[in-house]
C-alpha cells in the first residue's frame, strides 16, 4: 500500500508536470482567496496553513503594500502617530511561529497594521563593488540571479528559495558552511536600512541606515521584525564559481565521531540522519572553478511541485497508518522514501534539466545553492503544486530545528537519539519518512541573535494531526528528542521554526540578549512592533496556567495527565532515556 503511494510520487518528479499552482497568498482579503484590500475582513496565514501555536488564522484590521521606501515611511509613520500596533510579513511567509500577527490576533483587538513587503522587490547589484541590494520583498532567487547574470554568486542560501531578502535575514535563516563568513545569510549582510518608530518632531517615523561595524548593526540583522521594518539589504558577492555534490550512503555507526571533520573537509557539507534506517547520507559539496565541466541544477525532491493527488493520497495514508497505530506502515514508508532520493540524486539534475545520471553533478552556485521550483509557477494549471499546500489537503507536519554549540553537545545528543531508538527502532520511522534528521553547519557570528559559536544545526520533520486535539503515534519519542536537544543538551531554537515549547529559557541562551534588548528600547521604545505571539516566542516562558490538551501541540510540556489525552490513552510519563523530561505516551492502562 505504501508503495503504491511513494511510486507515484516518484514518477511525478520524472516526468514533465503539468504547470502547478503557485503558493497561495499569505494575506488574503474578502473571503476571495486573493491578496489585496485595506485590511477590512483580511486574514494572515503562513505557507503551510497553520502555526506552531494553533490552527488559526490571524485576523488583520489594517494592511498597507508599500512599493518604495518613502511608502514603508509613509505607512509606519501614520501607525506611530496613531500608536498602532505593527507587523511585517512577506509575500511567502514560511515562518513557522506566528511572529507577524500584529497586536493580540483577536478579531475584536484595538486596530493595528500588517505590512506586506510582497510589491516592494527591487534588485540592484553593484558588480564593482560585488554587493547586491534589495528591497525587503524580494525573492531569495530574485537576488540569485541577478548576481549570477552580472558574474557573481551569492555565497550562502537556505534550502529553500520561497522567501523574501528581509525575511531570511531578520529570522536567520541558513545553509551550511563552517568556511569563510559561513553558511548564515545575514553573515554576508555588509549594510541595510530600518524604517522605525519616531516621535513628532522626525515625522512619527524615521529611516537607520546601518553599516557592519556600526553600534546597531548586530542588533538589526537577526531582529525577528521587533525593531522596525527591515527596507533594503546589501548583500556581499564574490565573483561567480560552480559547485559540485555528490552523495554519500554510509552506515550510521560513526556518524556522532564524523560529522566534524565532514563539515572542515567540505566547504557546504551536511549530512541527513535515517536513524531507524542506520543510515546517514553525507554531502559532499565543493566549490569549483567556472571552468569545471557542467551545468547541473539543484531540484531537491521534496521542494519539487507534486500532483495534489499523489500528495494528499500520501496524506490520506498517513493518517491511517496514525489511526491504526501501524507503526510497521510508518517503516516501509521511510524505507521507500530513502530509495526513491537515492533513485534520483535527491533532485539533482543534468545539464538542460535532464534527469540524474550519476555523481558528481556540477552546475553554478546559482543553480545549485538553493531550489524551491514549486514556488514559481504561474497560476495555469489545477492539476500540481508545492506538496504541503494547505488548499489541497497535502502533507502536514512539524518541523524542529536545534542548534548546538559547542559542536561537543551535538555528539551526546547523536548518541542519546541512538539510545532511544535502541529501545524501539521501528519509533524513528516516522521522522524518517519525512526527511530523517537533516545536519547543517553554521558558523559563530557576531549578531546579537545569531549563534556565538560553530554550530550544528539539526532540523525535523514529523507528522501533525488536522485536529489540535488529536495525539500523534509516537508521540512520546519525538517529544523527547525535542527535550533531549533544547533541555538537556541546551540547544537553542531557529527563530522561524519549532514548537513553541522549544523557546523555553531561550533568552538565556543568547549572550548578547541585553544587547539586543537595548537596541529595541532604543529604535522601538513604545513596543509598536510587539505583539502577544511574539511575545510567546521571545520571552521563553511557558504559558500559565496550562490547558487541557496543551502537550499536543507543543505549547506546554506536560506535568498532568490531563496536558496530553488521557481519554484517547495519552498520559504525561518519565522520558525513556532522558528521565527528566515529561511526554505524552500511549498506554493500554493509566497505570503503566
Amino acid at each position: 500500500m505504501v508503495a503504491t503511494f511513494l511510486l507515484p510520487l516518484l514518477l511525478s518528479t520524472l516526468l514533465p508536470a503539468a504547470v502547478p499552482l503557485p503558493p497561495r497568498p499569505p494575506v488574503r482579503c474578502g473571503g476571495s482567496g486573493g491578496a489585496g484590500g485595506d485590511g477590512a475582513g483580511c486574514v494572515l496565514s503562513n505557507a503551510y496553513g497553520a502555526w506552531s501555536s494553533d490552527l488559526a488564522d490571524c485576523p488583520v484590521s489594517a494592511v498597507a503594500y508599500p512599493a518604495s521606501e518613502a511608502d514603508v515611511v509613509a505607512v509606519v509613520a501614520d501607525a506611530s502617530a496613531k500608536n498602532m500596533p505593527v507587523k511585517v510579513v512577506s509575500g511567502f511567509a514560511h515562518t513557522i511561529p506566528k511572529l507577524a500577527c500584529p497586536g493580540n490576533g483577536s478579531s475584536g483587538a484595538a486596530s493595528s497594521l500588517l505590512i506586506s513587503t510582497a510589491r516592494y522587490d527591487g534588485v540592484a547589484v553593484d558588480a564593482a563593488a560585488r554587493t547586491v541590494t534589495a528591497d525587503a520583498g524580494a525573492p531569495l532567487r530574485a537576488v540569485i540571479d541577478a548576481a549570477e547574470a552580472s558574474g557573481l554568486s551569492l555565497t550562502a542560501a537556505p534550502y529553500w528559495e520561497g522567501v523574501s531578502v528581509g525575511g531570511l535575514v531578520s529570522t536567520g535563516s541558513h545553509g551550511s558552511s563552517w568556511w569563510g563568513r559561513g553558511g548564515a545569510v545575514h553573515d554576508h549582510v555588509v549594510a541595510l536600512r530600518l524604517v522605525v518608530p519616531a516621535g513628532a518632531a522626525d515625522g512619527w517615523a524615521k529611516v537607520v541606515a546601518l553599516r557592519r561595524g556600526d553600534a546597531l548593526f548586530n542588533a538589526a540583522v537577526v531582529s525577528l521584525g521587533l525593531l522596525g521594518v527591515i527596507s533594503k539589504v546589501t548583500l556581499a558577492l564574490e565573483p561567480r564559481f560552480k559547485r559540485s555534490i555528490s552523495y554519500e550512503y554510509r552506515d550510521d555507526s560513526t556518524f556522532q565521531d564524523d560529522f566534524a571533520r565532514h563539515a572542515a573537509n567540505h566547504e557546504f557539507a551536511d549530512i541527513t540522519w535515517y536513524p531507524s534506517q542506520h543510515k546517514a547520507v553525507y554531502r559532499i559539496d565543493d566549490r569549483m572553478p567556472l571552468n569545471a565541466t557542467g551545468d547541473g541544477v539543484n531540484d531537491f525532491i521534496g521542494f519539487q511541485s507534486t500532483l495534489i493527488a499523489v500528495s494528499s493520497g500520501i496524506r490520506a495514508l498517513e493518517t491511517a497508518l496514525e489511526a491504526s497505530r501501524n507503526v510497521k506502515g510508518k517503516c516501509k514508508m521511510a524505507a521507500a522514501e530513502i530509495a526513491a532520493k537515492r533513485l534520483v540524486g535527491n533532485g539533482l539534475r543534468g545539464a538542460g534539466g535532464r534527469l540524474f545520471t550519476g555523481y558528481p553533478v556540477v552546475g553554478f552556485q546559482g543553480r545549485m545553492q538553493t531550489s524551491g521550483s514549486c514556488a514559481r509557477s504561474p497560476p495555469t494549471d489545477t492539476l500540481s503544486a508545492c506538496p504541503w499546500d494547505p488548499r489541497y489537503k497535502g502533507l502536514f507536519f512539524y518541523e524542529s530545528t536545534a542548534m548546538f554549540s559547542p559542536a561537543a553537545r551535538f555528539r551526546d545528543f547523536v548518541l542519546d537519539v541512538k539510545r532511544l531508538r535502541d529501545v524501539d527502532p521501528d519509533s524513528m520511522c516516522g521522522v524518517d519518512a519525512y526527511n530523517g534528521l537533516l545536519v547543517r553547519f553554521v558558523k559563530a557570528s557576531e549578531a546579537y541573535l545569531g549563534q556565538p559559536e560553530d554550530t550544528v544545526v539539526v532540523d525535523f520533520n514529523y507528522y501533525r494531526a488536522s485536529d489540535g486535539s488529536s495525539p500523534r503515534l509516537s508521540q512520546d519519542v519525538w517529544e523527547e528528542m525535542e527535550q533531549l536537544a533544547f533541555v538537556k543538551h541546551g540547544a537553542r531554537p531557529h527563530w522561524a521554526k519549532n514548537r513553541l515549547a522549544a523557546f523555553r529559557g531561550v533568552r538565556g541562551k543568547y549572550p548578547s540578549w541585553d544587547k539586543f534588548g537595548a537596541a529595541k528600547r532604543q529604535l522601538d521604545p513604545r513596543g509598536l512592533f510587539d505583539s502577544r505571539w511574539s511575545d510567546e516566542v521571545v520571552g521563553g516562558e511557558e504559558q500559565l496556567p496550562k490547558a487541557d490538551g496543551c502537550a499536543l501541540e507543543g505549547r506546554c510540556v506536560c506535568s498532568e495527565d490531563r496536558h496530553c489525552s488521557p481519554s484517547k490513552g495519552y498520559y504525561c510519563r518519565p522520558g525513556l532515556v532522558y528521565s527528566e523530561a515529561r511526554v505524552c505516551r500511549y498506554s493500554v492502562s493509566q497505570l503503566v
